[in-house]
């Protein structure tokens, strides 16, 4: 926002061109202040910005728009309002096994943000969609998307999702101690249901969890429709570079990673060390739109 010059020498009360520029000068500024002010609130008005409510806050993504297109007054706000009911203490990220600023194990903390960083550098510093799947049962694709997310929220100008598209087993909601009354296929299952009640806060600042809901039938026809596209979509708004990780059950058990992918940016693999062969992880990685996937990880 545009503020008024506090630097300008003193004006010689007996020198009337110059008091009359500065008059004018004054009179300037002053609209352009009022016009910052006005463009403010209009923005907050336009884009859904409550200070009571964060989960109604709706501003256009990055990838949309642009860097820097949207009102950074609007983001800041948006993101400090991001309510925490409550907070995982150190100990208990420790004990979940998930990465966090200050852990002690800095080895597992800087594998993530190399991770994080190689993604950022593919993307262009852009918000993205990223599917997380294992190359089969028991990878530990959970783990790699719940920390990947994890460390996105590490920067305090981004946000990040994580949802639970693992509609056969999630297990999220366990792992970050979430009771959750609805969840993804709720939302998918009824047209007029708001994206508000299915979005948990983690105790983890900037990280948000969608389950998987209470329906868990036939995930392939839940993410095939239309409303898992129109989902896709409309949680991309709900906060500016946000970051969206999608956990999957493996490739190799089901279609629903491959149908994902096609929805979303990128795609990665979650391999077991030691666990499976080089034939089979490379089949697994072929199952994948060879566009939009990124690469494995090794996990062990």
């Amino acid at each position: 926002m545009s503020e008024q010059r506090s630097d300008q020498p003193e004006l010689d009360p007996n020198d009337v061109t110059d008091q009359g520029q500065a008059t004018r000068q004054s009179s300037t500024e002053d609209e352009e202040h009022s016009f910052w002010l006005k463009r403010k609130e209009r923005l907050k008005q336009e884009l859904g910005h409550y200070d009571e409510d964060d989960s109604r806050m709706l501003v256009p993504s990055s990838l949309e728009l642009g860097p820097g297109a949207v009102d950074k007054y609007v983001i800041s706000k948006q993101i400090v309002r991001m309510l925490e009911p409550r907070r995982l203490t150190p100990d208990d990220l420790d004990e979940r096994r998930i990465i966090y600023p200050e852990s002690r194990n800095r080895a597992l903390v800087n594998r993530f943000r190399d991770l994080r960083t190689k993604l950022l550098e593919l993307s262009g510093g852009n918000n993205f969609t990223l599917v997380v799947s294992g190359a089969c049962s028991g990878a530990g694709s959970s783990f790699v998307a719940l920390n990947l997310a994890a460390a996105f929220a590490f920067d305090q100008a981004k946000t990040a999702l994580i949802i639970d598209c693992n509609l056969r087993e999630p297990s999220l909601h366990t792992t970050l101690d979430v009771l959750p009354e609805t969840g993804l296929t709720d939302f998918l299952d009824d047209p007029d249901y708001d994206i508000s009640r299915i979005l948990y806060p983690t105790g983890i600042p900037r990280l948000r969890l969608i389950p998987a809901g209470s329906r868990r039938e036939t995930p392939s026809e839940f993410f095939t429709s239309f409303r898992m596209k129109q989902f896709l979509q409309a949680i991309r708004r709900r906060y500016p570079d946000r970051f969206i990780v999608l956990d999957t059950a493996p490739i190799s058990e089901s279609p629903d990673a491959r149908i994902l992918t096609e929805l979303c940016d990128y795609a990665m693999l979650v391999v077991p060390h030691g666990k499976i062969t080089a034939t089979t992880a490379e089949h697994a990685a072929t199952a994948f739109n060879p566009d939009k996937f990124v690469g494995a990880v090794i996990n062990g």
